[in-house]
């Protein structure tokens, strides 16, 4: 008689074990034990574990979901003023802390509370209300989004493929927005979900990797609850913000944890951890950048000093390009440089820019009324890390030898009461309290 296999059902789910290997950008991912990226097609949650998952999560949902604003007002709101509070703040989430989110939402809720209000509104205006978010893209997509459904009726679309047709809103937005709004049983998939589905099922396949990710939406989407997608949804995604979490994940207050292989994996091998799941990919190498921002202030008046010009003096301030990175942002004249040039190469180059742009012809000795180098400062972006060289230009009123309508870039000079209103990103308004405090430095009394 044939010797009856009574091996737990977790070693369907787990390969052979491997010597562990680390990811490198250079290297393909290795698979470790759990599923392989050659398994996970095969992956699937059975009918029982469906239940008890949404069961258990939604129950977990409804005792300690966070109170946060977009939640509150979602839940007593006609449906198109629900699906705008959850496009706002799901945009406004993306690569920024809930934390930091929660006081732009409600400001921004406070001045467009409809897509009929948004949908008004200038791009200088939406940059004003969304800096200091960061990834400004996001708030051009907002207002592009808002004129399209406007133009289209003002009728929000209510499933995921129609929502997919409007500006900036893509699979998981769109996800958010018809399983919570409009209540149709979609998955997100956002990287707390993913998470939190490959401990479920022990999946160690690479998390950035096509594959990977195209079977964690479909494991979503049969795990979903057909009566209250939405709240579903939110769940998973809590529990991967709050309990499941990458580095120390709270297993013991897990509403999951009787259903999560990963859990259930450490307990029969004293190596494994339920953070190896999903497998570390190696970050991409910031690239160093170097930049010299020169703050240009012209006085309108040679009576006016230097220490008190603010009231009779304005900033030159150009415009980038409505492409890449910071595109449509207003910002201080800037030049790109190599990692090793010095004072005087930077100059030089500041110096053409600003005559080549702008007719500024800052070697006319007579022109310059001081030239300081204000500090250096170091602006991270997700792959950037810009080193800035910050300088203040004072300059005595001239008349510009280019048109504003001409030439390679639109500019404009603006008072001091207009730039500290203005949307301008966080490495610009650094620079500028940069210049405000050298120049509160300069005028003090010097104590004896």
């Amino acid at each position: 008689m044939k010797k009856k296999n009574t091996t737990p059902a977790i070693t369907d789910t787990i390969t052979k074990s491997k010597k562990r290997t680390r990811n490198t950008c250079h290297m393909k991912p290795k698979p470790e034990a759990g599923f392989a990226i050659s398994d996970i097609e095969d992956i699937q949650f059975r009918e029982d574990e469906v239940a008890e998952i949404r069961a258990s999560l939604l129950k977990w949902y409804d005792v300690n979901k966070r109170d946060l604003p977009w939640r509150r007002m979602s839940e007593g709101e006609a449906s198109d003023r629900k699906a705008y509070a959850v496009w706002v703040s799901e945009i406004m989430l993306q690569q920024t802390r809930v934390q930091t989110v929660i006081d732009y939402f409600n400001r921004w809720m406070e001045k467009w509370p409809t897509v009929h209000h948004l949908a008004l509104a200038s791009i200088e205006e939406v940059n004003e209300m969304w800096a200091g978010l960061g990834y400004y893209r996001r708030a051009r997509f907002l207002l592009e989004g808002a004129k399209m459904v406007v133009e289209e009726g003002g009728k929000f679309p209510r499933s995921v493929s129609d929502l997919r047709r409007v500006k900036g809103i893509g699979e998981y937005t769109a996800g958010a927005i018809a399983s919570i709004a409009f209540k149709e049983a979609v998955p997100v998939v956002d990287g707390n979900v993913i998470r939190v589905i490959a401990r479920l099922k022990t999946i160690s396949a690479n998390p950035k990797d096509k594959t990977t990710i195209k079977n964690i939406w479909r494991l979503a989407g049969q795990l979903v609850d057909s009566h209250r997608p939405g709240d579903f949804n939110q769940a998973v995604m809590e529990l991967g913000a709050t309990l499941c979490t990458p580095l120390s994940p709270d297993c013991s207050s897990c509403p999951v944890s009787s259903q999560c292989s990963a859990l259930l994996k450490t307990k029969h091998d004293p190596l494994a951890l339920v953070m190896d799941y999903p497998t570390k990919v190696a970050k991409v190498k910031q690239r160093h950048d170097y930049s010299a921002v020169t703050v240009v202030e012209i006085l309108e008046s040679e009576q006016v000093t230097v220490d008190k010009s603010d009231s009779g003096s304005k900033f030159l301030i150009v415009k980038r390009p409505e492409e890449g990175l910071l595109a449509g942002l207003w910002e201080f004249p800037s030049v790109s440089l190599n990692e090793k040039d010095d004072l005087v190469t930077r100059r030089r180059a500041v110096d053409d820019f600003l005559k080549n742009s702008f007719g500024l012809n800052v070697n006319r000795s007579s022109n310059i009324v001081s030239r300081d180098e204000v500090g250096e400062y170091v602006h991270i972006f997700t792959h950037i890390r810009l080193k800035m060289y910050i300088e203040l230009l004072v300059l005595r009123s001239q008349d510009l030898h280019r048109k504003k309508d001409k030439g390679p870039m639109p500019f404009k000079y603006v008072d001091t009461n207009t730039l500290a209103t203005m949307g301008l990103s966080t490495g610009v308004r650094k620079a500028y309290n940069m210049v405000l405090k050298f120049r509160q430095s300069r005028s003090s009394p010097i104590s004896r």
